[in-house]
């Protein structure tokens, strides 16, 4: 199957190494960012366009940010059948924009529980939902959509997109096994550190 190009990525994450760099890049190749709160911080501060996900959501982030994605207008735009007739549609209908690339990674709970003293409370409000939806939603479609949860993989994705516009069927497949491991293990630590908490 051949590439897909790249017109429009969603960068959320809460390890921001070299997410700046990355956003820069992809702009460079005419790519339009979306990005959430500190995110979109960073890469706004750094120059570089970004639109701000409450901008297309219309709704704004809520609950001190517990719901700020959970929206129909990203979802959609991550899970459409880009060769379904209906599917295309219904986004048609809806003011749907496709969104080609994910970048996300997840509240940092392993580091927040090796914390001394940590509370249940603060374990919880680090047990992300937004990110994995998003995550899991990118590598279901991985026919269309490029998922990237590793920062160690920015310079390699950027530098085939620069060359290509896209990037192939069997990379974007692989990304999606690294994407569904990464939502796995990240499972498992919570599920691991409620059953053994006594609080």
């Amino acid at each position: 199957m051949s590439d897909v190009k790249i017109k429009r990525a969603l960068i959320s994450v809460s390890n921001k190494l070299g997410a700046v760099e990355f956003a820069k890049s992809l702009s460079k190749c005419g790519i339009e960012i979306i990005s959430t709160g500190g995110t979109m911080k960073a890469i706004r501060a750094a120059g570089v366009p970004v639109t701000y996900v409450s901008d297309v959501t219309g709704f704004p982030e809520i609950m001190d940010g517990r719901v700020k994605t959970l929206n129909p207008k990203i979802h959609g735009g991550i899970l459409a059948v880009r060769d379904s007739p209906e599917h295309i549609k219904q986004m048609q209908e809806n003011n749907i924009q496709p969104i080609d690339l994910v970048a996300v990674n997840l509240y940092p709970f392993k580091a927040t529980i090796k914390k001394a003293n940590v509370t249940l409370a603060e374990a919880v409000e680090n047990i992300d939902i937004g990110g994995p939806a998003m995550i899991r939603a990118a590598a279901k479609n991985f026919k269309y959509v490029t998922v990237v949860t590793n920062p160690d993989r920015y310079d390699e994705i950027a530098k085939i997109i620069s060359k290509t516009g896209g990037v192939d069927y069997e990379l974007r497949k692989q990304l999606a096994v690294e994407a569904f491991a990464h939502t796995a293990d990240y499972d498992s630590m919570i599920t691991d550190y409620l059953s053994k908490v006594t609080e």
